[in-house]
């Protein structure tokens, strides 16, 4: 649901939950890695009653899941790192002959002020995403508001008003007795009804209408369906777009494990490098990360308190690993992480200085340079990056033997980590002052997924997600789901992305499959409860008490609410003290001796 009030029949745009996908180290863009979500699911939530009475609105709920931000299907669930894309996944808005903001922006400033320049290019350029995000987000609420509109004037009922967005009218024109508006808010959208079930009691209203003649539960039941109707048909369109156009992969087709973190669950329970995984607690995996049958997805949405790998392992032949997990720990204000076993996937080029994050850096002053290629810490060979790092934080401040090579020739320089002088981290953390990048392998190429396999995929994730939530052996809960702002965050990021037009097609999707099928859950607000509550009154031969209906609405309103609101406290700070965001590292300052 979105953040709205339930006014009208209709959605705001309703929860919506979205997972992660797991977490990548293939970035070219130093950035401290932060866990998100590992399922994103919007919230569903009302803004504050209003003060006078409004006729009838069925709110919309939305519950999606969201992949990583590098793939174009929010339906990942497990746990990824959010960060703005490597300069060679960027969006072709910013470069090339596509730049045009950056010109526009040196056209309103002075040539003579590049810097002036470059902030009003990059001023014009969020202002433009946040533009596309909002276009994007409101133009799902009104088509499923246009299916409550049109399924009303084909029933006969009387319409007081269709607005998009909520807020006072900054705009507004009746023409044949409808009030079409557009308001303040830039945040969905709904249809008034003041024939149907009444919800005054949520505005803040009394219960007086005008004298309308009744209409049937059918009438109700068909002006219901009709909003997750429209909004199962504007996925389909989508879908016919992805299937013809494609999307892009966005998977790491490799199932060998490259690393295993010392002292890991995994270790213990006896993983080695090369090892080959087949399957997670008995499901078939065939890649690494990006698809369903995902080694990411099957460990962070595992259940119990131990997971079983089958791995090849060669020449040894299959066999049985059973590893226990870890989840790290982070801040109050911020999501629990997700299930961790300390391995990482087979990487295709080795371990690489991608530069320096400070001045004096303690790697920079030993004679190291950025292209260096790293290939041993303390005589042990280095085939990934994280145990480059993991060897660096074990060392503290003892003196690390370096080996690279440079234009094919190798070397040898010994550096000592030291603590910055700022900034001043918590606990404080002996660093080299430099950045390491590798690649591994992914699969980019576009994809044509079939139309049904789309929804198909998109249903079972939803499956995957809501059972993860309430499953009490789950170590997914609530605080993974993401709200409307959750949803912002992943549009913005797609938008900044290679193929943005085909990502944010492959994103509606998965967004109005969910919108659709999570407003016809038959809660109360939503258009399944209306449903639920035609068919009773077509049962019993009588509407139900409009005090009863009260209590029950209201108790789902604060419910809704209350979810919306927690969940987008964590879309909002789960970035504080992940480095919000950025792929530009903090500039340290290290002592000079």
């Amino acid at each position: 649901m979105s953040p709205t009030t339930p006014r009208c029949i209709g959605a705001r745009s309703a929860p919506v939950c979205c997972f992660g996908s797991g977490l990548r180290k293939i970035s070219r863009v130093p950035a401290k890695s932060r866990q998100q979500s590992p399922f994103s699911s919007r919230t569903s939530g009302c803004s504050r009653p209003s003060t006078h009475k409004r006729p009838e609105v069925l709110p919309s709920t939305v519950l999606s899941i969201s992949p990583r931000i590098t793939a174009s299907s929010i339906l990942q669930a497990t746990s990824r790192t959010f960060r703005p894309p490597a300069p060679s996944r960027q969006s072709p808005w910013r470069s090339g002959k596509f730049n045009f903001l950056k010109h526009l922006g040196s056209r309103l400033t002075s040539a003579r002020n590049p810097m002036l320049a470059t902030f009003f290019s990059d001023a014009l350029f969020v202002t433009f995403l946040v533009i596309v995000v909002l276009l994007i987000f409101n133009l799902m609420i009104f088509v499923h508001e246009l299916g409550h509109f049109w399924a009303a004037k084909w029933r006969g009922l009387k319409i007081d008003r269709f607005q998009i967005w909520f807020g006072k009218p900054i705009w507004s024109k009746t023409i044949n007795g409808v009030q079409y508006g557009l308001g303040w808010i830039p945040a969905g959208g709904f249809v008034a009804l003041p024939q149907m079930a009444p919800m005054e009691a949520i505005e803040g209203g009394n219960l007086d209408r005008e004298q309308l003649p009744p209409i049937t539960p059918l009438d109700k039941i068909i002006v219901a369906f009709a909003g997750p109707l429209f909004s199962f048909l504007l996925a389909l369109t989508a879908a016919i777009g992805v299937a013809t156009f494609g999307k892009p992969a966005d998977i790491m087709p490799t199932t060998s494990v490259g690393w295993v973190e010392p002292g890991s669950p995994s270790e213990k329970a006896g993983f080695q490098r090369g090892d080959k995984i087949t399957a997670i607690n008995g499901v078939p995996v065939s890649v690494w990360d990006g698809t369903l049958d995902s080694i990411q997805l099957n460990i962070v949405t595992s259940r119990g308190q131990q997971i079983d790998f089958t791995v090849d392992r060669p020449g040894e032949g299959s066999k049985t690993l059973r590893s226990e997990f870890k989840i790290p720990e982070t801040k109050w204000w911020q999501r629990r992480a997700v299930r961790q076993v300390g391995i990482e996937p087979m990487s295709k080029g080795p371990v690489i200085i991608g530069g320096f994050i400070g001045k004096n850096a303690p790697a920079e002053r030993s004679g190291l340079k950025a292209g260096d290629i790293v290939t041993s810490l303390n005589g042990e060979e280095i085939y990934s990056r994280s145990q480059m790092l993991h060897g660096v934080k074990a060392a503290g401040v003892k003196p690390l033997e370096i080996g690279y090579k440079r234009d094919g020739q190798p070397g040898t320089v010994t550096v000592t980590p030291v603590f910055p002088i700022t900034p001043v981290e918590d606990p404080p953390r002996a660093m080299l002052g430099t950045f390491f990048t590798q690649e591994f392998e992914e699969n980019r190429e576009i994809i044509k997924p079939a139309i049904g396999k789309q929804i198909k995929d998109t249903a079972k994730m939803m499956w995957i997600t809501i059972t993860s939530v309430v499953s009490p052996d789950s170590s997914i809960g609530i605080q993974h789901l993401s709200g409307p702002v959750g949803i912002g965050k992943l549009q913005y990021f797609q938008l900044q992305m290679d193929y943005p037009i085909l990502r944010i097609m492959s994103f509606l999707v998965l967004l109005n499959i969910n919108l659709a099928i999570l407003n016809m859950l038959p809660f109360p607000v939503l258009d399944g409860g209306h449903i639920v509550l035609a068919t009773m009154e077509w049962i019993a031969k009588r509407p139900v008490r409009v005090k009863l209906l009260e209590v029950i609405q209201m108790g789902f309103v604060f419910l809704l609410f209350g979810i919306m609101l927690y969940v987008s406290s964590k879309d909002i700070f789960d970035d504080f003290g992940h480095g919000g965001g950025s792929d530009k590292p903090p500039e340290y300052v290290f002592p000079e001796n």
